[in-house]
């Protein structure tokens, strides 16, 4: 039985949000343009920004949860 992309796993995910370098190599190897993320600032941050608040918004169960995985990433990108 084949296994899973690391980025869909555990180990491919970063305990403080996103993914972690495995991550993003599984990813890369899927044919995804994927970057670190960016929270110093720039275009890229402003859109992420933006889609998480929408995502916020979509499930707010996840919004209510400090500990979810939307929450911490935008935590790490400083949103």
């Amino acid at each position: 039985m084949a296994k899973t992309p690391s980025w869909q796993r555990k180990e491919g995910k970063s305990p403080s949000g996103g993914l972690n370098e495995k991550g993003r190599a599984s990813l890369r190897a899927a044919g995804h343009d994927i970057k670190r993320p960016q929270p110093e600032g720039g275009p890229r941050k402003k859109s992420f920004c933006a889609r998480s608040a929408g995502q916020m918004k979509m499930w707010p169960k996840a919004a209510k949860d400090p500990n979810s995985r939307l929450r911490l990433a935008r935590k790490k990108w400083k949103c």
